[in-house]
């Protein structure tokens, strides 16, 4: 360890918050990625320890037998905290193979054909883009990517620039509830009712939602179809998502795996429930702890989730600020438009630094992204928005602190002016 901060002239990286006892970071490690991937508390791990134990001491009675309660008994707890119906919601790995499902069951039923067009913009996360090119080259149909500005300065800019790509070829609609990439939350409430409105099948890729947006209402959001990750936000362990379809959408809908119950439903059960919960033999226990996770996420504050949901914001916006007051730059986006996610373009370099940092290696994005971890111990993404400036997307979750974002700031003032200054 003492070689590692050697190269650090701050020495180690700042505590986290006291509640960062609760998870099993490195301490060694200033995590401020959280967004990425999540992290999954000790005691929903311990949970699903418990499951998996269940499940191998008796797979057969597991899957045949008990895990169909118990897949009903998180569904509802889900359903619940997201204002769903349990009827209309079903697990999924994550929330690309959700948003993959949906494109290939409009390709499939021949929703989308030779010369459609589904709108989609350029901070949409590139997995997902990266099946939308796929599924309309499939069928002859074409991606309309919308360009959001970048810094911008009002939701009515992301409402106006999605909206200016409708045309009357325009059959869906893929936008994220929350960009991966720049952090914004889009107005989605008056996105989906102007598209749906016209026509549009709204596909919204909730990837960050849940746990991010609070008071967060399927029902009344009325999308076509919603989809998001638990294992961000809500903390639940890794490959837990689950996709929700209107009831007018579900007929014929069917995951891209048939299991051996395709044919033959399950009695009492509805179709959808009957092919997405069984898809062939799966360590399903990351969706069986949502209990758990939502328990332990309103228990972690007092004043429960909509406290999590203060700090998050709070703790964000204060980090984005005291970042932005070092390095010297504005906000690139509305206090609105920010929850748990801060995006914030970096001083730019002129051109000939720019060329000559552009060619280091990097296991990342880029190469300031190594750098940050190698000398000061900090995870924290390095990337653009659109191919624009870089920017650095910061994440805030109960276990962080305002030190440690005070600690980027000065490691990244300090490593912009190594890249300026080495030859």
């Amino acid at each position: 360890m003492s070689a590692i901060h050697a190269a650090n002239p701050a020495g180690s990286p700042p505590f986290p918050s006291p509640l960062a006892v609760h998870w099993q970071h490195d301490p060694s490690v200033c995590f401020l990625n959280h967004g990425s991937f999540g992290a999954c508390p000790t005691r929903v791990l311990q949970a699903q320890t418990r499951l998996r134990n269940r499940m191998e001491a008796e797979s057969i009675r597991f899957f045949v037998e008990d895990s169909w309660g118990l897949i009903d008994r998180a569904r509802g707890a889900l359903a619940s905290f997201v204002g769903a119906s349990p009827a209309d919601l079903v697990p999924v790995p994550n929330a690309t193979i959700a948003v993959a499902t949906v494109l290939h069951h409009l390709a499939r039923t021949g929703f989308l054909g030779a010369g459609d067009e589904v709108l989609a913009n350029d901070h949409e996360y590139p997995a997902c883009l990266n099946n939308l090119r796929d599924v309309c080259a499939m069928v002859g149909s074409s991606a309309v990517i919308a360009k959001i500005p970048f810094p911008i300065e009002s939701p009515d800019h992301a409402f106006d620039a999605i909206m200016s790509g409708v045309t009357p070829r325009t059959k869906a609609a893929l936008l994220s509830h929350v960009t991966s990439s720049s952090g914004l939350i889009l107005p989605v409430e008056r996105l989906v009712r102007a598209l749906e409105a016209r026509g549009v099948r709204t596909i919204i890729d909730g990837a960050h939602a849940a746990g991010f947006v609070e008071g967060l209402d399927l029902n009344a959001l009325g999308a076509s179809y919603y989809t998001s990750n638990c294992h961000k936000w809500l903390c639940t362990p890794k490959g837990c998502a689950f996709l929700w379809v209107r009831a007018d959408r579900q007929d014929g809908f069917r995951p891209m795996v048939l299991s051996n119950f395709a044919e033959k439903p399950r009695p009492g059960r509805p179709r959808l429930h009957t092919e997405f919960d069984f898809v062939g033999t799966n360590d399903i226990t990351s969706f069986l702890t949502i209990p758990d996770a939502l328990d332990f996420m309103a228990t972690v504050l007092p004043g429960g989730w909509s406290a999590v949901y203060e700090h998050n914001r709070s703790l964000t916006r204060a980090g984005r600020d005291t970042i932005c007051g070092v390095l010297s730059v504005a906000p690139p986006a509305p206090d609105s438009m920010i929850g748990n996610l801060g995006t914030i373009v970096l001083p730019a370099h002129d051109e000939a630094t720019r060329k000559r940092i552009s060619l280091r290696v990097s296991v990342h994005h880029d190469a300031l992204q190594d750098e940050l971890m190698r000398r000061w111990r900090i995870q924290v993404p390095i990337w653009s928005v659109a191919d624009g400036p870089r920017t650095v997307r910061i994440s805030a979750q109960v276990y962080n602190s305002i030190g440690q974002f005070a600690y980027l700031a000065g490691a990244l003032a300090a490593e912009l002016a190594r890249e300026k200054a080495s030859p």
